[in-house]
C-alpha cells in the first residue's frame, strides 16, 4: 500500500485486502451510513468518510496524525490479509471461495465500551434497528456532531440513564442488561481496560458477568474491540451456515462448532468467521 498525505485527506493506492463495503456491511458495527459514493462512519470521537474506487481509498477530513495515530489501527492496516487468507483457506474449498467472493473484508479495532454497548443492543435485533437505537442512544446522552447527530456516549453520560430511559429509545428488554453493564462498569467489576492483557478465555469470563453477555456478545465483543482474533462468534445465522458447510447439514450445537473452529483455524478463527458470515449472508446460504 502507497499512502500519500493531503491538506485534508489521506489517500491509500493499491490497498491490499480493502473493501470498504465488505468491512462495513459484514455486522462488525453499526455506526455507518452510505452518502452517495461514500460511507461515513462515527467513530473513535470522529466523523470520517471513506470513498473507494477500485485499490485506491480516500480518507476525509484526516490528517496524518490521525491516520497514523487512529485509522491505521482501527481498520487493521498493519495486519497481512494476504498471508491469513492463505493459511485459513489451505486444503479447504469452501473457505476458499469464502475468500474469493469477500477478500477484502477486515477486522476492524473499535473502542471496547462502545462496541459493549452496542452487541448487548443487538441481540434479537436486526441491524437497521440497531442502527437506529444507537443513533437515539448517542443523540440523547452523547456529544453533539452536528445538529442531526452525535458521538457515542460516555460511560459517565450513560449512568444518568435510566431503564425506563432506555426503554424509551427503544431497547426493549435490552434496558435492563445495559443497566447491569454500566453499573459493572462504574463499580469496576468488570474492567474493559484490564481485558486486552487477559488471554481470551479470562477476559470472556469477565464479561459474562453482566447480565444478557452471553458467549456471543462477549466473542464479538473480544474479536472486534478486544484484539482476540481467534475468537469464533456463533449465532443462529453463523452456526446454520456453519453446519451447512462443514457438518454436511447436521445439526451441532454451538460448544461444538466452537471447539471445531478453534481446531481448524486457530488463532485466525475470528478471521474465518467473517468471511464465511459475509459469504453466507450474501449468497443467502443455509436460509430456510
Amino acid at each position: 500500500m502507497k499512502i500519500t498525505y493531503y491538506d485534508n485527506y489521506a489517500e491509500i493506492e493499491n490497498a491490499d485486502s480493502f473493501n470498504i463495503t465488505e468491512i462495513l456491511e459484514c455486522g462488525q458495527c453499526f455506526r455507518f451510513n452510505k452518502t452517495g459514493e461514500a460511507y461515513r462512519i462515527i467513530a473513535l470521537d470522529r466523523v470520517l468518510d471513506i470513498e473507494q474506487h477500485g485499490d485506491t481509498v480516500r480518507f476525509s477530513p484526516c490528517t496524518k496524525e490521525d491516520f497514523e495515530n487512529l485509522w491505521q489501527n482501527y481498520f487493521d492496516l498493519n495486519t497481512d490479509y494476504a498471508k491469513i487468507k492463505k493459511i485459513i483457506s489451505k486444503d479447504d474449498p469452501v473457505m476458499q471461495k469464502a475468500v474469493e467472493y469477500a477478500g477484502g473484508i477486515r477486522l476492524l479495532n473499535q473502542e471496547p465500551f462502545e462496541t459493549l454497548i452496542s452487541f448487548i443492543i443487538s441481540q434479537n435485533n436486526n441491524i437497521p434497528r440497531i442502527k437506529g437505537i444507537i443513533s437515539r442512544l448517542s443523540k440523547a446522552y452523547g456529544k453533539p456532531y452536528n445538529e442531526n447527530d452525535s458521538f457515542f456516549p460516555t460511560l459517565e453520560a450513560l449512568s444518568k440513564a435510566t431503564a425506563e430511559d432506555f426503554m424509551a429509545l427503544g431497547t426493549g428488554f435490552r434496558a435492563k442488561y445495559l443497566c447491569d453493564c454500566i453499573e459493572k462498569l462504574l463499580n469496576k467489576e468488570v474492567e474493559l481496560d484490564k481485558l486486552f492483557d487477559m488471554s481470551a478465555e479470562d477476559a470472556k469470563k469477565e464479561l459474562v458477568k453482566i447480565k444478557g453477555v452471553g458467549p456471543k456478545v462477549a466473542d464479538c465483543v473480544l474479536l472486534f474491540s478486544l484484539g482476540k482474533r481467534d475468537m469464533y462468534p456463533v449465532d443462529v445465522w453463523v452456526k446454520r451456515v456453519t453446519e451447512l458447510l462443514y457438518f454436511d447439514g447436521k445439526d451441532t450445537q454451538k460448544e461444538e462448532i466452537s471447539r471445531f473452529a478453534a481446531k481448524k483455524w486457530g488463532e485466525y478463527a475470528g478471521f474465518a468467521q467473517q468471511y464465511l458470515f459475509y459469504y453466507a449472508r450474501s449468497e443467502k446460504l443455509g436460509v430456510q
